[in-house]
């Protein structure tokens, strides 16, 4: 439900302030593909996937630690990570949409993810002059096939008014 109102409150937005999108192909074919804006405090990234793919939470490997409470995972898929490396700095913790329960108890895989859109957001103050860059690194699958992501943006540190879409997102573990 939170999802589905975070995506009507985004779909208002979608032309204003966001970076081109950077996309991730897997032998030619789109997988992912990412784009960021600065709104208010908060500077947001969207994950827009492509239909059979799906992406991993900021927070899976703790997720994943909590349920498996000491015992040994047969895998681990590799969850998102969003680095600031110029222009902005975070201010707190990241938020996140909800994730959705991908484990598969019976083989001690414990995994969360997105599937369609994702958002990741925190709050960040300007850090240095000029465009603020970003690294995204994590991981889209399908039932078959996994690419490993590691992808730049950059965001001009410029904000527009606060998204409200915001206030739906969870913090990240």
């Amino acid at each position: 439900m939170k999802l589905s109102l975070l995506l009507l409150a985004s779909a208002a937005v979608v032309s204003g302030g966001w970076t081109e999108p950077v996309h991730v192909r897997h032998e030619l074919k789109p997988c992912i593909s990412y784009r960021a804006k600065l709104a208010g405090e908060y500077l947001i990234v969207e994950a827009t996937l492509d239909e059979g793919w799906h992406t991993f939470a900021m927070d899976n490997q703790k997720r994943a630690d909590d349920k498996l409470a000491g015992k040994k995972a047969l895998g681990i898929d590799r969850e998102t990570s969003i680095q600031l490396n110029n222009g902005l700095s975070a201010t707190g913790g990241w938020l996140q949409s909800a994730p959705k329960d991908f484990s598969k108890p019976e083989l001690r895989w414990f995994s969360w993810g997105f599937e369609k859109k994702a958002y990741f957001a925190a709050k960040v103050k300007p850090a240095g002059a000029g465009p603020a860059q970003l690294t995204i690194k994590g991981q889209a699958c399908t039932e078959s096939v996994c690419k490993n992501i590691d992808v730049e943006l950059t965001v001009p540190v410029k904000a527009d008014p606060e998204d409200a879409a915001v206030k739906s997102l969870t913090p990240v573990r």
